[in-house]
C-alpha cells in the first residue's frame, strides 16, 4: 500500500478509537475524521458525496430520516406511554412478569422501527412505571436495550447494521424476514429465560403498588385518537411497501420519506414538531463515517483487506462464515456495532463474490454485530442511549454494569446462531 494509504489507516484508527473511548463525542470524532481524510485528498468531494462505492450512502441517511419522522408523528398520540402502562397492568404490577412485557414490546416495536427509537420512547415510561413499583428501574433498561438490539435484528429497517448490509449487499425487507426473523423468535424466548436467571430472582413484589397500578387508565394516555390511526395506517403502509418491494420496486429510503412526507401532509402536526425527533447527530455521525470508510476504498486499503480475507479462506465457505460470525461479535462488543458494519461491509462484498455469491456471509456479519452490540455499554447506539436516560434520571448504569450482563447475553445468543448457519446454509 501507498504513504497516502497508511496515512488514512491512522487518520481511520485514531477515530474510531475516539468513538470506542468516548473521549470525545462520536460525532465530532466521526466529522473530524472525515475532514482531515478530505484534507489528505485521500477522498474528494465527487467520491465522497457522489460515488455509489466509496461515498455518503444516502440509501441509509434517508430512510433513517424517514423512519425518524414517522416515529415522531407517532410520540405525540401517546401510544409508547398506552403500551407501557398497558404491559403494567397485565403483569398486575409483578417487577418480573412487566420485564417479560416491556422486553417483548421493546423486541416487537424495534423490528418494525430502528431500535434506538424505540429505546429512546419506551426508556422514560419505564421509569414512570418503575416508579409507581418502587422497584430499580437499571434492570429494565438493561434488558430493553438488549431487546432491541436482538428485536432489531430480525428486520432490514430495525438495527442500522441492517440497513448498512441490505444496501451494499442489494438485500430486501423480505431477505431479512426470511433469514433472520425466525432465529431471532428463538433468541427472544431464550433472553426470557435468561433475564430470569440475571434479574427475575432479586424482584419484590408489593401489593399496595400494584394496586396503585391497576388503578391507572392507560386509555388516559391516548392523547389523539385521530392521529394515532392515521399514524398507524401511514405505517402499515410503509410496512406494506417494504415487503412489496420486489413487486414494487421501491427503494426502502424512498418508502420511509413518502411515508413520512405523507404523514406530515394529512395530519394536523406541524412539520417543525414532526422533525423535532429526528436524531439528526446520528444521521451526521453516518455521514461522516462513510466519507471515512470511503477513503479507505479510496486508497486501496479495503481492497487489499478483501484480497487478504479472500486468501486466508481459500475458498472455504464455512472457515468464512463462522469466523466471521466470531470476529464480528467480538470486535462489536469493543467497538459501536454501526463503524464496525460500515467498515466491514465492502470486505464482506468481496469474500461473497469470492465464494460464489453465497448470501450466508451477509447473514453471519449481520447476526455477529447485531448481537455483537450486547456485549459491552458501547457495543450499540441503542445501549449508549440507554445509558444517557439513565445518567439524566439519577439511575447511573456504569460500563461495567451494563457489560456484566451483556457478555453472557452474547455469548448465548451468537453460540445459538453458529448451528442455524451451519444447519441451514452449508450443510
Amino acid at each position: 500500500m501507498s504513504a497516502l494509504s497508511w496515512v488514512s489507516v491512522a487518520v481511520f484508527l485514531a477515530a474510531y478509537t475516539l468513538i470506542a473511548t468516548e473521549k470525545i463525542h462520536r460525532v465530532a470524532a466521526a466529522l473530524g475524521g472525515a475532514g482531515i481524510m478530505l484534507l489528505i485528498h485521500a477522498t474528494g468531494a465527487e467520491a465522497a458525496f457522489f460515488s455509489e462505492h466509496s461515498g455518503v450512502d444516502w440509501n441509509v441517511i434517508f430512510l433513517l430520516l424517514g423512519m425518524m419522522v414517522i416515529v415522531g408523528v407517532l410520540k405525540e398520540t401517546g401510544v409508547f406511554e398506552y403500551l407501557a402502562i398497558w404491559a403494567a397492568k397485565r403483569a398486575r404490577g409483578r417487577p418480573f412478569r412487566l420485564m417479560v412485557l416491556l422486553v417483548l414490546i421493546t423486541a416487537g416495536a424495534s423490528a418494525l422501527l430502528d431500535n434506538v427509537t424505540t429505546v429512546l420512547l419506551i426508556a422514560p415510561v419505564t421509569f414512570l412505571v418503575c416508579e409507581r413499583l418502587a422497584i430499580n428501574p437499571v434492570p429494565f433498561l438493561i434488558a430493553e436495550a438488549m431487546a432491541s438490539n436482538i428485536g432489531g435484528a430480525a428486520t432490514l429497517v430495525g438495527d442500522p447494521p441492517n440497513i448498512i448490509i441490505a444496501s451494499r449487499a442489494g438485500l430486501t425487507f423480505n431477505d431479512f424476514l426470511i433469514h433472520m426473523a425466525p432465529l431471532v423468535v428463538v433468541l427472544m424466548a431464550v433472553f426470557v429465560g435468561l433475564c430470569w436467571l440475571m434479574f427475575g430472582r432479586h424482584f419484590r413484589y408489593d401489593p399496595e403498588r400494584a394496586d396503585e397500578i391497576m388503578a391507572l387508565d392507560e386509555k388516559e394516555a391516548l392523547a389523539d385518537r385521530r392521529l394515532l390511526w392515521q399514524s398507524l395506517a401511514v405505517l402499515a403502509l410503509v410496512m406494506a411497501a417494504f415487503v412489496l418491494h420486489p413487486v414494487l420496486h421501491y427503494e426502502p429510503s424512498v418508502v420511509a420519506l413518502l411515508g413520512a412526507g405523507l404523514l406530515v401532509a394529512v395530519t394536523k402536526v406541524r412539520t417543525e414538531r414532526a422533525i423535532a425527533e429526528v436524531e439528526w447527530p446520528t444521521l451526521v455521525f453516518f455521514a461522516g463515517l462513510f466519507v471515512m470508510v470511503g477513503a479507505l476504498v479510496e486508497t486501496g486499503v479495503i481492497g487489499a483487506l478483501s484480497e487478504a480475507a479472500v486468501a486466508a479462506t481459500a475458498g472455504r465457505l464455512e472457515l468464512a462464515t463462522m469466523g466471521l460470525l466470531g470476529a464480528s461479535a467480538v470486535l462489536s462488543a469493543i467497538v459501536d456495532n454501526i463503524p464496525y458494519v460500515a467498515t466491514m461491509s465492502p470486505i464482506v462484498e468481496g469474500l461473497v463474490e469470492a465464494n460464489g455469491g453465497h448470501d450466508v456471509l451477509w447473514w453471519a456479519l449481520a447476526f455477529g454485530a447485531d448481537l455483537g452490540g450486547n456485549a459491552t455499554a458501547v457495543g450499540a447506539a441503542a445501549n449508549v442511549v440507554v445509558l444517557g436516560i439513565a445518567a439524566r434520571n439519577g439511575t447511573p448504569i456504569s460500563f461495567w454494569q451494563f457489560t456484566k450482563y451483556g457478555l453472557i447475553v452474547t455469548a448465548v445468543t451468537v453460540t445459538l446462531v453458529a448451528p442455524y448457519l451451519w444447519f441451514r446454509y452449508l450443510m
